[in-house]
C-alpha cells in the first residue's frame, strides 16, 4: 500500500469534504474527495461524479453519503455506489488510514464496489 498524506485530522470537521489532487501510480494528479462523515470517520472517493463530471467535494455530506450538488445523486461513502438517480455508475473508493493526527489515502488500491 502506498498511502499518501492527505491532511491532518484537524483540517476537516465532521460533515465536511475537501478536494485533493493526490498522485496516481503513473505520477498524474488524481482528484479525490476526502470526506469526514457526521460520525467523524474519514472516507476517500473519486471527486468526479460518475454522472455529471463535477466535483463531489462541493456536495452536501449527510450521514455516510455525499450528494452531488449539480443533479442530486447521492453516493455511499463506504462503497461508492450511487443511491439515487440520475447517477447509475459507482465512483472509486480508496482506503483511508488515520495514523495519529495524519490522514493517509492509498489511491493505488480501490475498494471492491461490486458487493
Amino acid at each position: 500500500m502506498t498511502a499518501q498524506h492527505a491532511c491532518d485530522t484537524a483540517d476537516l470537521e465532521p460533515g465536511e469534504a475537501m478536494r485533493l489532487d493526490l498522485e496516481a501510480a503513473d505520477g498524474t494528479p488524481l482528484p479525490v474527495a476526502l470526506v469526514r462523515d457526521e460520525d467523524g470517520e474519514f472516507h476517500a472517493i473519486s471527486d468526479i461524479c460518475s454522472h455529471g463530471q463535477v466535483n463531489l467535494s462541493d456536495g452536501e455530506v449527510d450521514g455516510c453519503t455525499i450528494e452531488c450538488w449539480l443533479h442530486g445523486s447521492t453516493f455511499d461513502l463506504r462503497t461508492g455506489k450511487p443511491l439515487s438517480l440520475p447517477a447509475t455508475q459507482p465512483v472509486p473508493v480508496y482506503p483511508v488510514t488515520v495514523d495519529g493526527e495524519r490522514v493517509l489515502v492509498d489511491v493505488d488500491t480501490t475498494a471492491d464496489v461490486a458487493r
